[in-house]
């Protein structure tokens, strides 16, 4: 017990701080999870509480809880309730969740778990299978909390069944709605509506509409989205359909392959909107573009994925060159809305090959300032080929 004291303290201690910061960004720690990883385990900022992607390491070590997907969830969600814990919050605060499976045919025994962590109201959510960067780990899960002090509410459209896995359709923070990753389904009967990519497309996007429209927003409130496609070969016709639902300013995005919980889905969008009469782009969209670099609300930045293209194009084969670039490009963004890397609440780093893993960190630890965003960093392909590493993120003004 006495061994234990020093933690409880400093758990107890930096929750009661993080309680009174109000806006301010603050780095939130249990205490017992350093790995000397350039990431904290959670930063609060505008009351919402953003948690790196955990995996089911026992805490401040690379050693799994277990080999098998059960102990992995529940020790992934220890972690993670450890920092909400610290952040003076609790599963119950929760609003989005992205859970990233090293093989999707352990969706349902991992739901089975984190099923029991959210008894009623679950958060939004986007699942789907990704390599993991801890040799032997079966997911990583990231998280983003609400203080309770905000209002928050389930939102669910009028007609639709609820889902049959733990998760909400959509969830209302305050100004800002979360939407799970949504999939070529009617929700109205869990119908699958099959079809090629256009068709899958035009009905995700529809049934994110449904949820924006239940919310008293629209298309033009949306801020972010992330696509995963199973096939990169259909990039370009669900661009096609994309564009027609999104037709100026559209969200910030970031598009990468990664197998689905069905076989039967080409695609998955996640999405967030913001109800801001201040919402502008930031940054010059390429011409044609189905995304801006960054779309800004309030004192919020959110920044599309951004791959390591400078002036001469990819330096192929070369992660840190990439690693580089692609931090520019996004810093190059946070100038143009008034901010910078310092700024930065939270990321999401996307490797064509997690053996890259290392050398990403070393250049992005020597350009990132000291107090690092929560991050969640898995491995999956990229739309374009010779692009080794994409990263998207959020920034807010302090």
């Amino acid at each position: 017990m006495i061994r234990k004291l020093p933690f409880l303290l400093i758990t107890v201690i930096v929750g009661m701080i993080i309680s009174l910061a109000g806006m301010e960004r603050q780095i939130v720690s249990p205490g017992n999870q350093d790995l000397s990883l350039p990431f904290s385990p959670g930063i609060l900022s505008e009351d919402f509480l953003f948690v790196s992607g955990s995996s089911g390491n026992v805490p401040g070590t690379r050693q799994l809880a277990g080999k098998d997907i059960e102990s992995q969830t529940r020790q992934a969600l220890e972690n993670i309730g450890q920092v909400l814990r610290a952040g003076g919050m609790d599963f119950s605060d929760v609003v989005s969740s992205n859970v990233y499976l090293a093989d999707v045919r352990h969706f349902q025994t991992m739901n089975s778990i984190y099923s029991t962590y959210f008894r009623q109201n679950p958060p939004t959510r986007a699942t789907v299978e990704t390599d993991q960067v801890l040799a032997g780990a079966l997911l990583e899960i990231s998280m983003i909390a609400l203080h309770p002090r905000i209002s928050r509410h389930v939102v669910t459209p009028q007609g639709w069944s609820h889902p049959t896995s733990p998760y909400s359709w959509g969830i209302q923070a305050g100004d800002t709605l979360f939407i799970a990753g949504m999939v070529s389904r009617k929700p109205s009967s869990d119908e699958s509506v099959l079809g090629d990519i256009g068709a899958q497309t035009r009905q995700v996007l529809q049934n994110v509409g449904t949820v924006l429209r239940r919310a008293g927003m629209d298309y033009g409130d949306v801020v972010s989205s992330r696509v995963f496609l199973s096939d990169a070969r259909d990039f370009r016709a669900m661009n096609d359909v994309y564009r027609t639902f999104f037709t100026t300013e559209p969200p910030v995005r970031a598009t990468v392959r990664a197998r689905l919980a069905s076989l039967d889905f080409k695609v998955e969008i996640q999405c967030v909107a913001v109800k801001d009469a201040t919402r502008k782009v930031v940054g010059t969209p390429r011409l044609n573009s189905p995304f801006s670099p960054g779309i800004r609300v309030g004192k919020r930045l959110y920044l599309a994925g951004m791959v390591g293209r400078g002036p001469q194009g990819l330096e192929l084969g070369d992660v840190k060159a990439q690693t580089r670039q692609t931090l520019l490009n996004l810093e190059s963004v946070l100038k143009a809305g008034g901010l910078d890397l310092g700024n930065v609440v939270d990321a999401t780093v996307f490797l064509s090959d997690v053996r890259y893993y290392n050398d990403m960190n070393e250049i992005y630890s020597q350009i990132m300032p000291e107090g690092f965003p929560a991050r969640a960093t898995v491995g999956t392909p990229l739309m374009s080929p010779s692009a080794l590493v994409e990263i998207m993120m959020t920034a807010v003004e302090e």
